[in-house]
């Protein structure tokens, strides 16, 4: 019987080049140029200007500058590194794969700079509660905040590897979340369901929702690095069921599709088909856990323990909940069983690059 040949395995996560760092400063400054005009333009037209004000807000202004910057330097970033060390796999994929792939990667960086901005402004507003936005701050704030905004997307769309795109879906849907949280119209969401985030007309459950879709995009996307990642551990002989880099990241993939239609079909516009996609998520949780020893033969114990571990969290939580104990929330029960998903999918990647270097 032959060792796996860990070698062999590609390196999972290329630190940035002087050419990705150099083009990403020359992006930065004309983002910032960029920003300085917008702030001008800004200034001009909206009055009685302010930070986070109910009538003319800066910070909503600055988040769709940011949003902007960033679907461009995404687009850019993510469309050159298919050439760079590491990444020249996604040359091979079919057309509409890499298509799908840099879509759900430009706009999850969009949102995350639109979500990340207005959330920053809104709590830099908490300590200038008043404060007018002159132009002289208009053009200053926007130029850095559209060019950080370039600057930090671009390097991130330019290095992005099975980790990264892991701790990329992690940040999306907790500010997302957090963001309708404390946004949305009813401060006692709590009392009802998680769910009931999504239900209102307003700004808070268009980012609630939105923010389930995208993620469930990017997870789809989160599926094709998942198998090329278990594709090089097969054939380094590091996992020994060839099966695994087929069937996990299709089941990656129905994940993916099943959180993003818990956004599709909000509560309040079909409950059926809201609740139907949940539980399926859930499930295919369930079988990645259960299935796990088959799946993934090879990989560390420590990570089966943890495995078994989330598995445990999950029953025991489902036991806390039924009618006949009654110990969770409804809201409690649907916080804990997402954590538990994306806490497992975080430990699994983490394990699973693990699994490509040498111990």
């Amino acid at each position: 019987m032959t060792s796996p040949d860990l070698a062999t395995v590609p390196d999972p996560s290329p630190a940035p080049t002087r050419r990705v760092e150099s083009e990403a400063v020359y992006l930065a400054l004309a983002g910032g140029v960029l920003g300085a005009v917008y702030g001008f333009v800004v200034s001009l037209v909206a009055e009685a200007l302010t930070l986070a004000g109910e009538e003319t807000p800066f910070a909503v202004w600055a988040a769709v500058g940011a949003a902007v910057v960033a679907a461009v330097s995404s687009t850019i970033g993510y469309w050159h590194a298919r050439s760079r060390p590491g990444q020249e796999w996604r040359r091979s994929l079919a057309p509409w794969k890499f298509t799908v792939n840099t879509i759900s990667v430009v706009i999850v960086h969009t949102a995350l700079a639109f979500l990340a901005t207005y959330a920053l402004y809104r709590v830099l507003a908490l300590g200038f509660i008043g404060l007018p936005v002159i132009t002289f701050w208009a053009v200053v704030l926007m130029a850095v905040t559209l060019g950080l905004s370039t600057y930090i997307v671009y390097l991130s769309a330019s290095s992005m590897t099975t980790q990264r795109m892991s701790s990329l879906l992690m940040a999306f849907i907790v500010i997302g979340t957090l963001t309708a949280m404390v946004t949305t119209p009813d401060p006692e969401w709590w009392t009802i369901h998680f769910s009931h985030l999504g239900s209102f007309d307003a700004l808070s459950s268009w980012i609630f929702n939105g923010t389930l879709i995208a993620g469930g995009l990017l997870v789809t996307t989160f599926a094709v690095y998942i198998a090329n990642d278990m594709g090089d551990l097969v054939e380094a002989g590091v996992l020994t069921n060839a099966r695994a880099a087929r069937i996990v990241p299709v089941l990656f993939v129905v994940m993916g599709i099943m959180l993003a239609c818990v956004g599709i079909f909000p509560v309040n516009v079909n409950l059926a088909l809201h609740n139907i996609s949940a539980m399926g998520m859930a499930a295919m949780f369930l079988v990645l856990l259960v299935a796990g020893p088959n799946l993934f033969r090879g990989m560390p114990r420590t990570y089966f323990v943890a495995s078994w571990a989330f598995f445990a969290a999950m029953i025991t939580s489902v036991i806390l909940f039924i009618p006949a104990i009654g110990y969770f929330s409804l809201t409690a029960f649907e916080i804990i069983v997402f954590a538990l998903i994306f806490g497992w999918i975080a430990v699994f990647i983490r394990f699973l690059e693990a699994s490509r270097r040498v111990a």
